[in-house]
């Protein structure tokens, strides 16, 4: 136990520096159930011991108690994997000292991986998170992504609990929901995905206290952020990280932007190049210690080399797919990402995904699949049509599916990606799935 609480010490000291400069004031609040914790009450939480003495804990849910959970395990030297609510705890062992945290990443190689990090590395990623955005204890998170993913973990939970950021936990992100919390605070932060963005834009509950907007997880479509902007006067900054190494880049500007490529300028201490091969390389103090329990040579030593293909230009990172999404059309490789926001610039198109599909020919070639929600239908041949005149004739979709909608969470697109194409798989030879 005595190395446990030593791998432990620093973030539960931090803890403690929080407590000593804001003891009596509101820490978390649960807007589901009215009740709020001052940093004080929630250190009282952490004195409780955790049953079975583990050697591992895994918080779930989106409730007080995962905070709790946290504390205890900082308190009393035990390691901490944050899993979804529906997930299972991954079958490993605790990592050894001075590791202390595990993150799990999203399967998009077929199964999730776990990633270790020291109490060092999270706190720098907390320190460049809130130094970045400038993070402030007057305006409180609102709570709507989950906990227990690596952007909801760092923005929402090591803020709270390191730096003194009140955390006002919504029960859902549901439109109804966010036009509740105009009550909360004169004062929010709100970190959200595309996807929630877009649908309380929609929904028409974008609120006037909002100070402070932030999307992550997802490429950020330009009219969106266009669009918030003009009606609220919200401007929503792009975030862009991986779990394998906290923040990468923000977007600070006070202005919508007009590259939709662009996620934004390198975070504060945290230093990034392109390879040979085009991919972008990211050197912090927050880059996790190793993927466990079977290291990789991409990862490790402060240094971690991403699957994105990127381009630096004056200083601002500019994305350009993904090396496992590119789509092999006739021996050309086709970039989804060019596809998507193209077809985003028609009005009918809500969302979209791009994604590609072996077409069953001895050559091993893909067909590049729309996956489309519109309000509007029989646009196919509209779409096609639009897209002729922004794009070579190669890279226009020859498959296509209307959809009620498409779910993006905060794993972000090339999970959505590999999900939607096995869907498709299975379901393409039914009806209603091609128009």
């Amino acid at each position: 136990m005595a190395v446990g609480l030593k791998k432990e010490q620093m973030l539960y000291d931090a803890w403690q520096k929080v407590i000593q400069d804001r003891g009596d004031e509101v820490a978390l609040r649960d807007l589901a159930s009215g009740r709020s914790w001052t940093f004080a009450q929630l250190d009282r939480e952490s004195e409780t011991r955790l049953p079975g003495a583990p050697a591992m804990v895994f918080p779930k849910g989106h409730t007080p108690e995962f905070i709790f959970a946290v504390l205890r395990a900082w308190r009393w030297g035990v390691v901490v994997c944050p899993l979804e609510a529906h997930h299972q705890p991954l079958a490993v062992l605790p990592p050894p000292a001075p590791c202390c945290h595990l993150k799990t990443t999203p399967a998009t190689r077929g199964v999730p991986r776990a990633v270790a990090f020291t109490a060092e590395q999270l706190a720098a990623d907390a320190d460049n998170i809130v130094a970045t955005m400038g993070l402030r204890p007057d305006w409180p998170n609102l709570g709507v992504i989950s906990m227990a993913y690596s952007y909801g973990f760092s923005n929402l939970v090591l803020p709270l609990l390191l730096h003194g950021i009140p955390l006002f936990l919504a029960p859902a992100p549901l439109p109804e929901i966010l036009r509740g919390a105009a009550k909360a605070h004169w004062n929010l932060t709100v970190a959200g995905v595309p996807a929630l963005w877009h649908a309380w834009h929609k929904a028409g509950v974008i609120l006037s206290n909002v100070r402070l907007a932030i999307s992550a997880g997802a490429t950020l479509p330009l009219t969106l952020e266009q669009a918030v902007f003009a009606e609220h006067g919200v401007k929503i900054h792009n975030f862009y990280g991986s779990t394998e190494c906290g923040g990468i880049a923000y977007d600070a500007t006070e202005a919508p932007r007009t590259d939709e490529t662009s996620v934004g300028r390198p975070m504060k201490n945290v230093k990034v190049t392109v390879n040979g091969d085009g991919a972008l390389v990211v050197r912090s103090r927050a880059v996790g210690e190793t993927y466990w329990p079977e290291p990789e040579d991409v990862l490790g030593g402060g240094v971690f080399q991403t699957c994105d293909l990127a381009e630096l230009e004056d200083g601002t990172v500019c994305l350009r797919g993904r090396t496992s999404d590119h789509i092999n059309v006739a021996g050309r490789k086709v970039c989804p990402d060019m596809i998507e926001q193209a077809l985003r610039e028609h009005e009918a198109v809500d969302e979209c995904l791009v994604f590609g599909v072996p077409s069953g020919n001895a050559d091993r070639v893909d067909h590049i699949v729309a996956c489309v929600t519109s309000d509007r239908r029989g646009i196919k041949e509209e779409l096609k049509q639009f897209l002729l005149q922004k794009l070579p004739s190669w890279q226009v979709p020859r498959e296509w599916w209307f959809v009620g909608s498409i779910e993006v969470n905060g794993h972000g697109r090339e999970i959505a990606r590999a999900q939607w194409r096995k869907d498709f798989l299975e379901n393409r030879d039914k009806p209603g799935v091609k128009v």
